[in-house]
Order: structure tokens, then sequence, then C-alpha cells
């Protein structure tokens, strides 16, 4: 592989981290992005690497936070994303927070300057032109229309995803089990393969007039994506009648509560989302609602009273592929080895998250350049936890974009941790993780 060129399309976050880390391995990529000449509709600098939402990075805390303990993995692997972050932090109390003219124009000028990477300032429209030669794409989640239709040949119709609905997932060990219970409808399946909340006639119709008046993001105009019926928000479901919901994802038909004889009126349903069951996701809860506003009114749901939720609903544009289907374990296509992905349109979400997949890309790229063979990151870290769930983890039908949560580490291995609660675990999961990962990015 030594004599093939290495293209890297998008100039985002995670693009700027594949051909950063490849270069201080002092390899040379080619790194094509299409702005300014060929604007997004969300973008509104010239400069790489812009952070077209908030400028925070999230939490910092890498003692009881899975996204701090990414921080802290990103800066063990000397990532350039998280030095410009570093270096322009701005107040925020425990926050990692930017002034992100500064981020952008700080990593701006390193990719511009480092000899290793040739930036073409250019759209491109096909992978044909790269013929033989490695591409990685990283086109995050506005990937241009041309880009999307080609990529289309090679991953099929079907499995590239152009819109983004998002139900929230919930930590599984904080669903309370004395009111809930798990039960298929009519026990298809394994018998048990849901976690079902019940509502009496009182309860549902509080939910249903609750979830009415709450708050609702407004999304920007580029994000008015007509709905698909597989995936409608549950206030487009209770727009069209109270009961809809009912008869639709809270059916209560098929199941049977052990906790009591009172037939429910209806049920919110629970489905597992990744291979070890630490998360479950909310059946038909895709929603519009604002952050707080979900967490306040599902809670009220019997049994979700105390939910911790690993991730929020929410409905926008988005590109992402079927990553558990078309991805290998190196973030290759299966059916052309040649291409590969970072960031975003692998499934996953967040700033941290997209940088954290192109560490890893760059990581490969490197062995595979030198015709040796990559060790994956150990899944009870943080990069490992995130690039076991998109590659093999997660359920292939439900797959969606994923913030890094504890919910996604293998934590099996870890002595002690059955024996301790709350913080005491995160402390000894986070502690776990940094030290495991500095022995694999040495």
């Amino acid at each position: 592989m030594n004599n093939k060129s290495i293209n890297i399309i998008g100039g985002g976050l995670a693009g700027c981290e594949v051909a950063f880390q490849l270069s201080k391995k002092g390899i040379k990529t080619n790194l094509y992005e299409m702005r300014p000449k060929l604007k997004t509709e969300a973008h509104t600098s010239n400069y790489l690497a812009e952070l077209v939402c908030s400028n925070s990075f999230r939490s910092d805390d890498m003692n009881y936070n899975a996204v701090g303990v990414l921080h802290q993995e990103l800066r063990l692997s000397n990532s350039l994303i998280m030095r410009s972050a570093d270096k322009n932090k701005i107040p925020a109390g425990s926050a990692l927070a930017v002034d992100r003219v500064e981020f952008s124009k700080f990593i701006d000028k390193e990719i511009k300057n480092d000899q290793n990477i040739s930036f073409i300032n250019e759209e491109v429209k096909s992978l044909k032109q790269f013929e033989d030669n490695l591409i990685v794409i990283a086109t995050g989640p506005l990937t241009s229309k041309n880009l999307a239709h080609d990529l289309e040949k090679e991953v099929g119709k079907e499995t590239l995803d152009f819109f983004d609905a998002i139900a929230p997932i919930i930590y599984s060990d904080s669903i309370d089990m004395s009111i809930c219970w798990k039960q298929s409808r009519y026990d298809k399946g394994s018998g048990d393969d849901y976690i079902n909340c019940p509502l009496n006639k009182n309860q549902y119709y509080d939910l249903i007039d609750l979830i009415k008046k709450s708050p609702k993001i407004e999304f920007k105009k580029f994000e008015k994506t007509p709905y698909f019926e597989g995936c409608l928000p549950i206030e487009e479901i209770i727009r069209r009648g109270d009961e809809t919901l009912r008869f639709g994802p809270m059916k209560p038909i098929g199941l049977t509560n052990p906790h009591s004889n009172d037939k429910p009126y209806a049920v919110a349903q629970l489905r597992q989302d990744n291979a070890i069951g630490t998360l479950f996701n909310m059946v038909g809860f895709q929603t519009k609602m604002n952050y707080n506003s979900q967490k306040e009114i599902f809670k009220m749901i019997p049994g979700l009273q105390n939910a911790k939720f690993a991730r929020m609903g929410g409905l926008h544009r988005n590109t992402f592929l079927n990553s558990p289907i078309l991805l290998d374990e190196h973030l290759r296509l299966k059916n052309n080895k040649n291409i590969y992905f970072a960031g975003q349109i692998t499934g996953v979400e967040g700033y941290v998250e997209s940088c954290a997949i192109g560490n890893i890309v760059g990581r490969i790229i490197e062995k595979h350049v030198k015709n040796e063979s990559f060790i994956s990151p150990p899944e009870n870290s943080a990069h490992g936890a995130l690039l076991k769930h998109i590659t093999s983890y997660a359920n292939p039908k439900t797959f969606q974009p994923m913030n890094i949560n504890f919910g996604l580490m293998n934590l099996k291995n870890i002595n002690g941790l059955s024996k301790l609660k709350g913080k005491d675990k995160k402390k000894k999961i986070s502690e776990n993780a940094l030290f495991i990962f500095k022995n694999w990015v040495k």
C-alpha cells in the first residue's frame, strides 16, 4: 500500500484529525474541502474545522463523565482538535467551551502550514477520480448532494440515510423494574425483548396533554425535511388524534403485567439498544421537544421516574451510514477496502466523538500503509467503546447517531466494579478507561 495516495474528503474535525495523525508519522495526505467555493446551509466562515452548532465540547470532567474521559484520551493521543480546544478555552464551568473562531482559525493554520498535508479546495463529486487509491470520507452530516448520490453506488440507497429520527435512550439500571416488566407482545422473539411501562387512562392523557403544550425545538430552514411514516415524531402522531399513540407504539395488547391485575390503558416500550444490554431505546418516541421538556415529561411515565438518559430524542436532517452493516472493524467498506469513513457519517454524534473516530482512522491507515497489524483500542476505553458500538454492538435495525456514554463500555472485566455505585462506580470506570488507553496509545 506504500505507493497509494491517501485522499481525505472533508475538512471538518474528523478529516483534520485524520490528516494530522498521519502527518505526525510522516505520511502525506491530500485533504479536500469544498468550502468556501461551495458553502453548506450551516457553515458561515472559510476556516477548516468550523463549529456549526454549539461552541461547547460538553463536560471536561474525566473522573465522572464519559465525554470527559474521551477528552483525556484524545489529549493522550496528541489530538490536534483537543490541542486547539484547550488553547482556545473560555469560561464555562466544568464544561470545555471554546472561542469558536479562534478554535477553527488555529486548526486551519496548522493544517495549511503542514508540509505533509496538501490542501485542495474543491468539491469531490465522484470517488472514481481516486481510482484504486485510499479514500477517507469525513464529510459529516451535511455531505454534498453530488457526493452523497455517488456514495449510494458504493453502499446502496437503502443503507445511506438522509433523515435522522431519534428517540431517547435510557440507562437500563435507572429503570424501575418493580413497576416495569420484560415481555414482548404475544411473547414473540425471546419473549422478553422489551421493557414495558404501564399507564392508566389518566396517566396516558396527562402525558399527551403535556407533550402538546411542551416547548419544541425550532428547526432551521435547511432541516425541514419531509417526515417519513416509519419515523414520525411523537408530536406528529398525536396531531392525528389523541388515541393514535395508543393504537401505535403505545398499544397495550399482547402484554400481561405481572405486578398488577389491572390492564394498562397504554404501554410505553423500551427496546434493548446495544449488545451488552446497558442501554434501552424508547420505542416510537422520536420528538421535537426540547431536552428539558423531554426529561420532565418522560419521567412521568411509570417506571421511568428515576430515568437517566444516555441520549435525548430529536429529529433533524442528517447523512450517516448504517455502519454495523456496512463497515468492517477498521472502518472500511466491507465491499471496498480502499474506502474508509471517519466522523459523524459513521454514526457518532458530537464534536469529540467525531474527532475520536478521526483519531482511530488515522492510526488504522498508518498501520495499513506500513503493512502492520492494527490493534483496536480496548472496548472499555471511550475510543474502543465508540468503535465497537458503530461496527459491531449496535443494532442495525435501530442504528442512530450516538454520543459517548458509560453504557457503551464493556465493563465485565473491571475488578470490584459490581460493588460500587454512583460516583464511585463512575470514577472506577473512568480510571480504568484512561489506564488501559494510555497503555494502548503508546
